[in-house]
């Protein structure tokens, strides 16, 4: 089984448009797994029915048992993220603002304060309609630990694919070097990045490969919207052959992009005759 993750070093480049399309184009060969769980969207061009739902949980949060307190304020005097309030005369905590720390169950002289796993996202496991199965999930509002969400969407794909025989897992990855984007390479056999010829684009692409390049996993690129500035396409091209990342494709600015999100569906979808060739291409690159 190979794992292909495809990330971005900044967002609005395209990746989820060529996961889409790559997802769409190797259909049940591979099952997809969608890691940029802070704002997942690969859902919304796959249209996939969810066939099992699993809640996550991670980290644990405050609950005050206010038939036991004795109201001392202790807990709202040293929480030193003002993490507790007085409603009604009732002691309560904002989840919004604990940290799960557990100092205010440790200081609390009734022993009235209870720490308890916090639900925190959600995870799916569904069928696209063209026969690929995939995971995905839904991190809460204002949730951490996407880092840990990404690492579960990533088992369970992994997990299906050795069950169901397929040859290849292909991860769309979130935008950035952040926790999520270091889980979603951890166990990656390659790497695609996509980016585009803006100065920020290639800061970023920069940033990405440093952190992918500490893993040692081998690379490719694809450059999109490249005929919008010349100057800058140029210098990308140049540090990928410096570093020795493979140049997967290079493709010009298209309101496909646009017009096949907006309705839903894959570039391959979009106009097969087109976009298969173009990925058909990017894929054997891959392999």
């Amino acid at each position: 089984m190979k794992e292909i993750v495809i990330i971005s070093g900044k967002g609005g480049t395209g990746k989820t448009s060529v996961a889409a399309a790559l997802a769409t184009l190797v259909k049940n060969q591979a099952v997809v797994a969608d890691c940029d769980v802070d704002a997942p969207d690969l859902h919304l061009v796959l249209s996939p029915t969810i066939k099992k739902r699993e809640d996550f949980y991670s980290g644990v949060k405050a609950v005050i048992h206010t038939d036991k307190c004795t109201h001392c304020n202790l807990c709202k005097e040293k929480c030193r993220f003002d993490a507790i309030e007085i409603v009604e005369g009732e002691y309560r905590v904002i989840p919004l603002e604990c940290e799960g720390c557990g100092y205010c169950s440790y200081i609390c002289p009734v022993e009235t304060i209870e720490l308890v796993d916090e639900k925190v996202g959600e995870c799916y496991i569904s069928e696209t309609h063209y026969g690929s199965p995939m995971v995905h999930s839904q991190l809460g509002i204002g949730a951490d630990n996407s880092g840990k969400l990404v690492a579960k969407v990533k088992k369970e794909a992994k997990q299906l694919a050795t069950e169901k025989g397929i040859e290849y897992v292909i991860v769309d990855g979130s935008p950035g070097i952040g926790c999520p984007v270091i889980a979603s390479l951890s166990g990656a056999d390659y790497v695609v990045f996509v980016t585009e010829p803006t100065l920020s684009g290639l800061s970023d692409l920069k940033r990405v490969w440093e952190l992918t390049n500490k893993f040692q996993i081998p690379a490719g690129c694809i450059i999109n919207k490249a005929d919008l500035n010349q100057e800058v396409n140029n210098l990308i091209e140049e540090f990928l052959q410096a570093e020795g990342i493979d140049r997967l494709a290079t493709i010009n600015y298209d309101t496909d992009f646009q017009s096949a999100i907006t309705n839903g569906i894959s570039l391959i979808e979009h106009d097969r005759t087109k976009w298969g060739k173009v990925f058909s291409e990017i894929w054997n690159k891959i392999n």
